[in-house]
C-alpha cells in the first residue's frame, strides 16, 4: 500500500493484493505551492492507477470554488498527458461531481451547489471527452446509481444519494471492462463511511 495524507484532512491511498504498488506520482503537476494531499499514482500489475480526492468547492461562488476549478484544470491536463502516453490507466476516487441529473436525487435542490454547478459538470464532461470511459455509466447508462449518502436527514434510508465517486478508464482498460458497480449495502453498516465502495472487474 502507498498513501498520501494530512492529519484529520485530505488523504488518498492505493492498496493492492498480491502486489506492491510502485509509486509514479505524488501530487499533481502545475502548482508547487499546493500542498493538499489529493492525488497519488502507482503502477500495479501493469496498470497505472491514479487515486484522487477532488476539492469539494463549497461555498460557491468563492475562493474554495475557484480552487476546485483550478485543481480540476490541472487534473484534466495530467489526465490528457496520461492518455497521450497510451498506457493502461484507471483514474479513481471522489471527484465531488455529479455529472448528470441521473447522478443526484432531486437535482433542483443542488443547482447552486459546488458539486453540481454547470462549470463543474462541464469540466467533467470535457475530461471524459478526452477519451476516458466512465465505467459505471458505460455499463449502466440509464440507471440511478449513487455512491454517497449524507449522515444527516436519514439520507441512506430515503435513498437520497449522490454519485460522486467515479472510475475513468483509458481505452486499453475500457476494452477489458466486464462489470462495474457500487456495494451500497456497506453504507448501511454501523459507523460506516458516507461513501460506499465503487468497483470494477476487468477481463
Amino acid at each position: 500500500a502507498i498513501w498520501h495524507g494530512q492529519k484529520s484532512w485530505n488523504g488518498v491511498a492505493i492498496l493492492a493484493r498480491d502486489a506492491v504498488p510502485v509509486e509514479t506520482r505524488r501530487g499533481l503537476p502545475g502548482d508547487p505551492d499546493d500542498l493538499h494531499s489529493r492525488y497519488i499514482e502507482a503502477a500495479v500489475k501493469g496498470i497505472i492507477f491514479g487515486c484522487l480526492y477532488l476539492p469539494n468547492g463549497n461555498p460557491a461562488p468563492g475562493p474554495k470554488f475557484d480552487y476546485k476549478l483550478k485543481w480540476f484544470e490541472r487534473f484534466s491536463q495530467h489526465a490528457k498527458d496520461l492518455l497521450m502516453s497510451e498506457l493502461p490507466v484507471v483514474l479513481a476516487g471522489d471527484y465531488n461531481v455529479m455529472p448528470t441529473e441521473l447522478d443526484v436525487y432531486k437535482a433542483e435542490r443542488w443547482v447552486d451547489d459546488a458539486l453540481f454547478r454547470p462549470e463543474v459538470r462541464e469540466a467533467y464532461r470535457l475530461l471524459v471527452e478526452q477519451g476516458w470511459t466512465d465505467a459505471i455509466r458505460k455499463l449502466h447508462p440509464d440507471e440511478r446509481i449513487y455512491t454517497f449518502w449524507d449522515y444527516f436527514r436519514n439520507a441512506y434510508a430515503r435513498d437520497a444519494g449522490l454519485r460522486l465517486d467515479h472510475l475513468l478508464l483509458a481505452p486499453s482498460v475500457a476494452k477489458r471492462l466486464k462489470k462495474a458497480g457500487v456495494d451500497r449495502h456497506v453504507r448501511g453498516w454501523e459507523k460506516s463511511s458516507d461513501h460506499a465502495p465503487t468497483w470494477i472487474i476487468l477481463k
